[in-house]
């Protein structure tokens, strides 16, 4: 038998109408792709939980006003970008008081495979937020720079502006590291 997954908008209609449950699902549904992102953001595994629960607490509490429910993938993106930017902000003022800690990264199968990973990941935090911000929605989470442009509220020239300074200071980092 074929398991039916309903819409989005099905979802949230359900969830607004009290069915908490349909939120669960709505939770499973993008909780990895957009643990990835804040990952990737904010460079340490516990931050990175801790803005996708807040960025979700958010969702939940504001789910009655998402004007456009088939999109709720990117209104969620919207929520956590804006979230990482707050827990960014507030780690930076927290490590100049403090110790420097190393990032989190996810462990790859082989030390090559590790050493290089490492790399990339060490690449990515020396872009400035906004560059990295940009380069992983658009080449790591594929969202399109109009997508991108509604999310972050970036116009979509200046948006194309920050990945290629991206692209190319991640080339100058990464060069000879990567075949």
């Amino acid at each position: 038998m074929e398991v039916v997954v309903p819409p989005d908008a099905d979802l949230i209609a359900s969830v607004v109408d009290g069915d908490l449950d349909a939120f669960t699902i709505l939770v499973r549904r993008y909780r990895d792709l957009c643990f990835r992102f804040a990952l990737r953001i904010l460079g340490n595994r516990d931050d990175a939980e801790e803005a996708l629960q807040d960025a979700f607490v958010r969702a939940f509490r504001a789910l009655a006003t998402c004007r456009n429910r088939d999109r709720f993938g990117a209104w969620l993106y919207q929520i956590l970008v804006n979230e990482c930017r707050t827990r960014a902000t507030r780690t930076a003022r927290r490590d100049r008081h403090f110790v420097d800690v190393a990032p989190d990264l996810v462990d790859p199968a082989s030390r090559e495979d590790s050493a290089i990973g490492e790399e990339i990941e060490y690449a990515l935090a020396q872009l400035v937020p906004e560059q990295r911000e940009v380069f992983l929605l658009r080449y790591v989470e594929e969202l399109g720079y109009e997508e991108i442009a509604e999310i972050t509220g970036v116009g979509v020239s200046a948006l194309k502006m920050r990945a290629k300074r991206g692209c190319e200071r991640l080339r100058e980092l990464l060069e000879g590291v990567v075949r």
